[in-house]
């Protein structure tokens, strides 16, 4: 069965059960939601130090270490001390998202009503509702107001929906390459992706027992990368260049391309320590998304932000072009909303914001103003 390979540290994973049922966007309800968070330095006094960092699509709560022995986490370069979310400043969160696989409920998860894992009849979860229930989360952790939030792709899909949710609880909101609302263009590739899980004939409609659906969770990955990552990037690492380089193996059918492998590997890397039935969820979550749902029209939405936000593109991101970001923020400014846009130059694609760390606390710093929240009691 395809599970994290990497199990939560009880030394640093954290786990909230809310109370009651938790009624969903669509219709459904959660009738127990749990929620699994890491956190960083302290909370100050007042509760305003708290900085939430959304995870993207097959993340999770372990966004940096916690000291020299602990593992290094998926946002391992821009948490810690001496950056610009400085965790001795800052109060710093990041908590799985419902319907994921690293302590949060999720379709791997047992319903209550059948005592059998969730599977495919897993409730549809929105961004909204991740937002809803985080926001449960910090109101028992004390946090009253949040300094900032800031994710990458699904993470920015949640920043924006958590501006547009709680405009009076979020003072300022860093999206990374990801957009307003979903695209068509992503919500295809996720559909192809989605697409190559259910047809695995180990999916059974996510009620897989042993062996999950592996082939399957594979090839949605490398479907995925190809939109991660640049044409330049692939044509400077691998070229046309072919396993077996030699001249006569070079028209064989059983020799692959270099990017090939390459594709393998990582979907396999991703069955080791994800679930395709989480992958289902919240790759529909994604296509799902419209920070505007319940407004007459986007900018109606955008008007109700009063945080400050900063956007940041990619500009060889082929997932979520950095153009329609940059005419994102020019529409929440002429809207009155205190908006900038920033570009990361890479040539790593869309994942830059895994990569660029550097690059991206820099940016960071320049939007706070290198303005620091007071010190932690």
């Amino acid at each position: 069965m395809s599970q994290p390979a990497q199990a939560p540290d009880p030394r640093s994973q954290k786990l909230c059960l809310l109370p009651g049922p938790f009624p969903l966007e669509g219709g459904g309800v959660l009738h127990e939601l749990a929620l699994s968070y890491e956190t960083w330095g302290a909370l100050n006094e007042a509760g305003d130090n708290a900085v939430f960092l959304c995870h993207a699509l097959t993340g999770g709560p372990h966004a940096a270490s916690h000291g020299p022995k602990d593992e290094p986490g998926w946002w391992e370069g821009l948490v810690g001390l001496d950056r610009t979310l400085d965790s001795s400043r800052y109060f710093l969160i990041c908590a799985n998202i419902p319907g994921g696989c690293y302590g949060s409920t999720g379709p791997g998860s047992a319903d209550r009503e059948t005592g059998r894992p969730y599977g495919a009849s897993f409730p549809v979860v929105t961004t909204r509702d991740a937002v809803r229930a985080f926001k449960v989360l910090l109101d028992h952790i004390g946090v009253r107001r949040l300094a900032l939030v800031l994710g990458g792709s699904l993470g920015a899909m949640l920043a924006w929906q958590w501006a547009v949710e709680f405009p009076d609880f979020v003072a300022a909101a860093v999206p990374i390459a990801g957009p307003f609302r979903a695209t068509a263009w992503s919500i295809a590739l996720n559909g192809v992706s989605r697409g190559a899980i259910e047809l695995d004939p180990a999916w059974r409609q996510g009620r897989y027992e042993g062996n999950g659906p592996e082939r399957g969770l594979a090839l949605a990955r490398a479907i995925a990368m190809v939109s991660y990552r640049s044409e330049p990037l692939f044509e400077e690492r691998f070229g046309r260049e072919r396993l077996e380089p030699a001249a006569a193996a070079r028209l064989s059918a059983s020799n692959p391309f270099q990017v090939e492998r390459y594709l393998g590997y990582q979907g396999e890397k991703l069955v080791r320590r994800f679930d395709a039935r989480s992958y289902v969820a919240l790759t529909r979550m994604m296509d799902l998304h419209d920070a505007s749902a319940g407004f007459s029209s986007p900018e109606e939405a955008m008007a109700a932000i009063r945080a400050r936000v900063l956007v940041v593109g990619i500009d060889s991101d082929v997932l979520f072009a950095s153009s329609a970001l940059r005419a994102t923020a020019e529409g929440l400014r002429i809207l009155g909303v205190k908006a900038s846009f920033a570009e990361l130059t890479s040539r790593f694609g869309h994942d830059a914001f895994l990569v660029e760390t550097a690059a991206l606390d820099l940016l960071l710093a320049d939007f706070l103003g290198k303005r620091r929240p007071p010190c932690a009691s």
